[in-house]
């Protein structure tokens, strides 16, 4: 292999150790294809996850090898490495890497980082969390249950971008590079990931209660039936989602690729690799260049009218902690069997 090559960006070197080595097995690319990929998109993937913390899914021997999830920066990085402390649910903390600009992706794509996995929350120039409480992402993750093909998906993600364009909030559509699809409204930085969640369990709840057949607010996969989950745990406090214009861990190199809109009912996601996403970038632009910070307050005071009519909060994942007006947690078959 090439020993290695030296890319010059944000007035640092980034050094790309073995460039030839094959990440993506389907069409043979290289890490210095996959570097070559992020050049191409910098600009609008730095529009979406710049300055953001995120967590690194490392693959060092390409997509389909062995992998694991750094949250923690390794030591002796590069001096000019921005990284910020961030918390998991249980307290624990680890410093991050910050996507401050390309070269901070870059030197991740040299350590094998083939999944980068992004804060809702901004980090200061300093590299200190802004505040480490304010979420300004409301991210809409659309879960397809066993059976449910992408035209009826296409259509949920339809009836929720018409809801939230109901409620006033401009939100944007893309491809989660692998199954599903994912809604993202950028937010006034004025509500912490509680409230975040909140808001996202009243859209989930009211799309529920607007198309019962097709889509479903049920944590319990067993509740789910044949139709589209969505996820508002995505919301939760510290939880991270795969990011806008990063490449997935896959053999073909998808991309979680923005879409226009009026693009849904054309895209095929698969199609949306390292090889076609650049040239799609050039000849339509970025779909999500002019996104301004959105409100959730239709959003809060239909949560508020759910709990005022008694609703219980809807069920946190296993690693939260218990929160208060959350049913118990534990399966409802298992629970009709305990009694």
């Amino acid at each position: 292999m090439t020993a290695g090559t030296d890319i010059h960006t944000d007035g640092v070197t980034v050094r790309i150790t073995n460039p030839d080595k094959v990440y993506f097995s389907t069409r043979r690319e290289t890490k210095l294809d996959l570097v070559h990929y992020y050049q191409a998109v910098a600009e609008p993937i730095l529009r979406t996850i710049g300055n953001r913390p995120v967590l690194l899914e490392r693959y060092p021997d390409g997509a389909g090898g062995k992998s694991w999830f750094q949250k923690r920066v390794p030591k002796n990085t590069p001096e000019w490495l921005r990284t910020v402390e961030v918390s998991t649910p249980n307290g624990t903390t680890s410093d991050a890497l910050v996507a401050a600009d390309l070269a901070h992706i870059l030197w991740a794509v040299n350590l094998g980082c083939l999944g980068f996995h992004v804060w809702p929350n901004h980090t200061t120039p300093a590299g200190k969390i802004g505040d480490h409480e304010i979420s300004d992402e409301l991210r809409i993750d659309l879960d397809p249950s066993p059976g449910i093909g992408f035209d009826q998906l296409r259509h949920a993600a339809t009836l929720t971008h018409d809801l939230l364009t109901e409620l006033g909030i401009d939100s944007r559509v893309k491809t989660s590079g692998s199954r599903g699809l994912h809604i993202y409204a950028l937010l006034e930085p004025l509500w912490d990931g509680y409230q975040v969640r909140a808001a996202a369990v009243a859209l989930a709840r009211e799309l529920e209660r607007r198309h019962p057949d097709l889509i479903t607010a049920q944590w319990w996969k067993e509740q789910r039936g044949q139709r589209v989950f969505i996820d508002y745990n995505q919301n939760a406090p510290h939880k991270t989602v795969f990011g806008a214009w990063c490449v997935r861990p896959k053999v073909g190199a998808q991309v979680s690729t923005p879409i226009a809109w009026d693009d849904l009912a054309s895209i095929v996601p698969d199609e949306l690799t390292i090889a076609t996403v650049p040239a799609r970038l050039t000849e339509s632009g970025d779909p999500w260049a002019d996104r301004t910070p959105q409100t959730i307050r239709p959003l809060l005071e239909m949560s508020l009218r759910d709990y005022d009519s008694g609703l219980l909060d809807a069920p946190w994942p296993p690693q939260y902690p218990k929160m208060p007006n959350e049913p118990p947690r534990v399966q409802p078959s298992r629970a009709r069997s305990a009694d």
